[in-house]
């Protein structure tokens, strides 16, 4: 099969690092998709809040895509929704929004990549689930609980967890929590972001 990814460096790396005998072929731009259109699979990992049209290929495009549903996007049935975040992407198991076909599921059993079809909503269910943990954790910080490495410690230490909540924060970004968030609090006000995190990301991005 070949596939052909458009990608920043990070995305790039934690999708192809782990799987080197798949046939990869790197583009800048999704105008070059155009350019292999008898592709078996493409994939587009940049984030945004809008995608291009890929109307004029035929083939299944997996877009990194967290925040912004299929529906918000008002993408073709063959464009499909997984989780680009850092870290994710070399995972083995995925979750991935979108109509499934055959020929999808034929593509990510050759990059053996499991797959687990969810709903298309905001944030997928693991990454709803980190937003929040991340989220309670800034606002632990907040009300001056602990430190930021203590809540760390205490959260790898007690749940076996990879990272503790600020280290997946540094990792992702504290800019793509808080917009997931804010896309699910607009429907459930148990998703309101900390001020804390908000003020963090404002810092971050001014």
């Amino acid at each position: 099969m070949n596939i052909i990814v458009a990608a920043p460096d990070q995305q790039w790396n934690e999708l192809t690092a782990l799987r080197p005998n798949i046939h990869w072929l790197r583009v800048d731009d999704a105008a070059a998709f155009n350019e292999h259109k008898n592709a078996d699979a493409f994939f587009w990992l940049h984030d945004g809040s809008s995608v291009p049209d890929f109307s004029g290929i035929s083939k299944p495009v997996m877009i990194n895509s967290v925040v912004n549903t299929l529906a918000d996007l008002d993408t073709p049935d063959h464009v499909l929704r997984i989780n680009g975040w850092p870290g994710f992407l070399k995972r083995t198991t995925w979750e991935i929004a979108g109509k499934m076909q055959p020929h999808i599921e034929a593509v990510f059993q050759y990059l053996n990549i499991t797959i687990n079809p969810v709903k298309d909503e905001p944030g997928f269910i693991a990454a709803r689930v980190i937003a929040m943990i991340i989220n309670e954790a800034y606002f632990a910080l907040e009300e001056k609980v602990s430190s930021k490495e203590a809540i760390d410690i205490a959260m790898k230490l007690g749940t076996n967890y990879p990272f503790g909540p600020f280290e997946w924060a540094m990792l992702i970004g504290t800019e793509k929590i808080a917009a997931l968030l804010n896309k699910l609090n607009i429907t459930d006000n148990r998703y309101q972001p900390s001020s804390l995190l908000i003020q963090e990301t404002t810092e971050k991005n001014s």
